[in-house]
This record gives C-alpha cells, structure tokens and sequence, in this order.
C-alpha cells in the first residue's frame, strides 16, 4: 500500500443507505480527505425527467485517515464501519481511486456493474444465448462467449453483449452435462 503525504491510508466505509453524501459533508467538515464517485442519470416521475446524481459504490464512502484514530470517523452518522478482514482494516490501493478518478475525469457514461471475477460464473438472461451458463475469462477488449465440447477439446466463439449476463453464486452448477461455456472479454 501506498502512503499517502500525511500518513494515512485510503479506507473503504461501509455507510447506512442513501446516507453516502451525508457522510462525505461530515467528513469535509471533520477535516478528513473523503472521495464520493458518482454518476447521473436520468429519472422519470409522472410529470417530468430529471437528472439525478447518485453514488457509484452504493453504501460506501472512501476516506483517508489514521485508523488508530479512527473514533471521529465512525462517531459520524450513517457510518456503520471500516471495511475490514476479521478484525484487520484493509486499505484501499491507491491506483484503483486513482483509476476511479480517471474514469470520472474522462466524463465518460459509467454507472454501477456487478462484479465479475475471472473463474465466476454467469449466465446469458437474454438473447438468442439466454439461459446458458459459464464462465468469466479474459481476453483482449472484446466481450465473448466460449462454448467448449469437453469431448472433442474444441471450442466455438461468439461475440455478446455483457449487459445480458448475470453473475451467478459460486456453488452454481450446470443442471445438465452440456458443454462448458466460458465468457471472454
């Protein structure tokens, strides 16, 4: 982990819903260095649309402190805790904010997405491809589904649309013997 010019590290808190800019004006006022992604987008009433501004990291708040001194932190309110490991806070990377931070700069569209990890397994929700399940692989800047025939150790791609997968839990298994199917991207 990189330290930062005064000695803290960049923690993850985990906030009370929608409390996210509360806790951010708490923590300017306290004195820490806090950071709050967001994104806009477009909400529809009955009667008008309206740009709406919400977090990127829903329920989370990233603040730079000491957490030996972390009492001001979590005495402020919406704070439920530090993100931890057991009893072991664990600091942010400084390159993934400073990613986050670029992304933002860039002012290119970007909302919220599920998690995917290399080995998950997803499954197609819609499409000509829907209900078929795999995995997350990566390759290059392309999005792809790999269907393998185990038997015949060949493989076929094809190109598909990350919005129409769903990550799926770790102990999901293929209801039938059908071929493996792996998700690049």
């Amino acid at each position: 982990m990189q330290l930062t010019e005064d000695g803290g590290l960049w923690y993850a808190l985990h906030v009370r819903s929608r409390f996210e800019k509360v806790v951010a004006r708490n923590l300017r006022g306290k004195g820490y260095e806090e950071f709050l992604p967001t994104y806009r987008r477009s909400s529809r009433w009955s009667d008008r649309t309206k740009q709406i501004e919400l977090p990127l990291f829903p329920g989370y708040v990233f603040c730079r402190f000491d957490p030996l001194d972390r009492l001001p932190v979590l005495t402020i309110p919406g704070v439920n805790g530090i993100v931890a490991v057991g009893k072991t806070f664990v600091p942010i990377d400084q390159t993934e904010l400073d990613a986050v931070r670029a992304v933002l700069k860039s002012e290119a569209y970007c909302e919220p997405w599920p998690y995917l990890a290399v080995g998950q397994r997803v499954r197609v929700e819609y499409g000509p491809l829907a209900g078929t399940e795999g995995l997350v692989m990566m390759l290059k800047n392309a999005y792809r589904l790999v269907i393998s025939v185990n038997l015949l150790q060949r493989s076929v791609s094809v190109e598909i649309d990350r919005e129409c997968l769903k990550p799926l839990s770790n102990q999901a298994t293929p209801k039938s013997k059908e071929p493996t199917v792996l998700l690049c991207s």
